[in-house]
């Protein structure tokens, strides 16, 4: 795939005429990419990048953020804000080995604010609090183990999902060994990673292109997963691109693609709205690379670059009409798209305790609670993990929901790796199922979108909400709940039973009816409630749900069929009105 695939004469209508965004300025002057990022780093007046250079980083997979627990002392100090960066890794898959793991261990431990580790909802692990100081070692340490950051944020394809425990049948191997080949080959051919952080040799060349991202890459980011049905732990219509496995005899024989997912709204702004994927239709394996490319370079060049708010894929179909975006997309891909071949999801936790592999090994699926690897008094998690890696021989796979899986375990060593899990807190059988099937996004004090907690509110709530369950006589039931500090949907509250979008302080809108199977935008039910309010709320409905539910129905499909709320339906926009 390349830029000879062109937009054909009858679709430049439907490009967005108007003045372009800014961010598509920085992205056409970066020089693919570097910027001045490589002067910045050695300016020793703050501890920030500046002008264009803090969009730039994003592409190398870092967001400068800062603490704004502590924003107003420094400003009362004549001080600029503690600037750091958060960094992503780029793991599609989320496979670890216990020599890296151990190694961004001592990382996080020397150089990060508070010594922690995070488990994303992208399936990898996230650096938090890295001074300007420390940030090209960062990468050197990283790339010294064979891992990299780059393109887990900016307008690029971020990293790719893949349902959890491939070692669970042949097919769960074969499609992390395609999520692997579907993230190397969207990645931006840029070499400005390499001269930036590892020292490479700057090249002047003016040959150097982006064969499929183009030189102003994609108009906004854009997520990729491949799901193994039934489970859809990775939240597929969270993502732009999906790639369904569809198995003959237990082989891979090709991938269902479903096309424009997205969670992120804004607030007061109904031309943003969270939206599921729509399918294409069947492809065999061969043409798996083709299609990908096919579909981001055809979103490269419809997508909207006037308005980023409304620059996703999931506008782009809605704006364009999805049989012209898929037309595109098969000409492109010289490929006409197959039926979509049955399939189905059914549920998207992670299967926590041991499970058994086909190689005859056991994987263990650990309960990560936000997916922070902290050591705090009597819960030393983080160091459990060191001590698990410097005795495991598998290999570690992070999970969409934020937990993680010690895979690969050989039958004599079950006993000698749960030991460990269970004296560092790693394994504890006080956990509810409710907080077993909550999720929130970092949010406050670092992520400078927050409008309301979300991590350090969880914990709590939940309690409480157990509370609820137990006062209902179901103190072992469990409702899909998330909760995210704004409506940009890093927690993906808007796949959920019930759903919090942070909305001020203290205050969220909540949201009702998601399903099981991630299938189902929840509604908008209430706006602005503190705490007590949205706990008050759900009292009053879980006691409806545990007296008038059918036959083990879930909250989220009675909350609809009780007529509580409606189903969402999304409006198509008229984005020319």
């Amino acid at each position: 795939m390349s830029n000879e695939h062109r937009l054909p004469a009858e679709l430049a209508p439907l490009v967005v005429q108007g003045t372009l965004a800014d961010n598509e300025r920085i992205k056409g002057q970066s020089q693919l990419l570097r910027g001045t990022i490589a002067e910045d780093l050695k300016d020793p007046l703050t501890g920030g990048f500046t002008a264009d250079n803090f969009q730039l980083i994003r592409f190398h997979g870092m967001y400068q953020q800062d603490d704004r627990d502590i924003r107003a002392e420094r400003a009362e100090q004549k001080l600029e804000p503690l600037h750091t960066v958060m960094l992503r890794a780029r793991m599609p898959g989320g496979v670890i080995t216990p020599s890296q793991w151990l190694a961004i261990d001592a990382f996080a431990a020397e150089h990060t604010h508070a010594g922690s580790i995070r488990l994303t909802t992208r399936q990898t692990f996230q650096f938090h609090g890295v001074l300007k100081r420390d940030i090209k070692q960062m990468h050197q340490t990283l790339n010294r183990i064979g891992i990299d950051s780059i393109a887990t944020a900016g307008d690029v394809n971020r990293n790719v999902l893949c349902t959890s425990n491939p070692e669970q049948s042949e097919l769960h191997t074969e499609a992390y060994e395609w999520a692997k080949k579907i993230s190397e080959h969207l990645l931006p051919k840029t070499r400005a990673y390499a001269e930036i952080w590892l020292d490479g040799e700057k090249v002047e060349s003016t040959e150097e292109e982006e064969p499929i991202l183009g030189k102003t890459y994609l108009p906004r980011k854009f997520k990729t997963t491949v799901v193994v049905p039934p489970h859809n732990d990775v939240d597929l219509h969270a993502n732009d691109m999906n790639f369904v496995a569809i198995a003959e005899q237990g082989k891979l024989v090709g991938f269902n693609l479903l096309v424009g997912g997205g969670l992120a709204m804004t607030h007061g702004d109904e031309s943003t709205y969270p939206r599921t994927a729509d399918e294409f239709g069947f492809l065999p394996l061969d043409k798996t690379l083709e299609v990908a490319a096919a579909v981001v370079t055809t979103q490269r060049d419809l997508g909207n670059r006037v308005n980023r708010k409304n620059a996703k894929t999931k506008y782009t179909l809605d704006r364009v009409g999805l049989e012209v975006f898929k037309a595109e997309v098969e000409r492109r891909a010289d490929w006409a798209f197959e039926p979509t071949r049955p399939y189905r999801l059914t549920g998207r936790g992670d299967a926590f305790g041991w499970t058994a592999g086909i190689d005859g090994k056991h994987n263990l699926t650990l309960f990560i609670e936000n997916g922070r690897l902290l050591d705090t008094p009597g819960k030393p998690l983080k160091s459990g993990m060191a001590a698990i890696a410097r005795v495991h021989q598998g290999e570690f796979r992070m999970t969409a929901n934020q937990n993680l899986v010690v895979a690969g375990v050989a039958e004599a060593d079950k006993a000698a790796i749960e030991a460990l899990a269970r004296e560092h807190g790693l394994i504890n059988d006080g956990h509810s199922n409710q907080r077993k099937s909550a999720m929130a996004c970092v949010s406050l004090p670092t992520c400078p979108l927050a409008m309301a907690e979300a991590e350090r509110f969880l914990p709590d709530f939940v309690d409480r909400l157990d509370g609820v369950l137990a006062q209902h006589g179901v103190p072992d039931e469990a409702i899909i709940f998330r909760v995210t500090g704004c409506p940009n949907g890093c927690g993906r509250a808007m796949l959920a039973e019930v759903g919090l979008v942070g909305k001020g302080p203290g205050k969220y809108n909540l949201h009702l009816g998601g399903n099981l199977s991630g299938t189902r935008i929840p509604k908008l039910y209430r706006e602005n409630l503190d705490e007590d309010a949205i706990l008050a709320e759900l009292d009053g409905l879980i006691g409806q749900w545990v007296a008038q539910r059918q036959d083990g129905e879930s909250f989220g499909d009675f909350v609809l069929r009780a007529g509580i709320v409606a189903p969402v339906v999304v409006p198509k926009q008229d984005f020319y009105a």
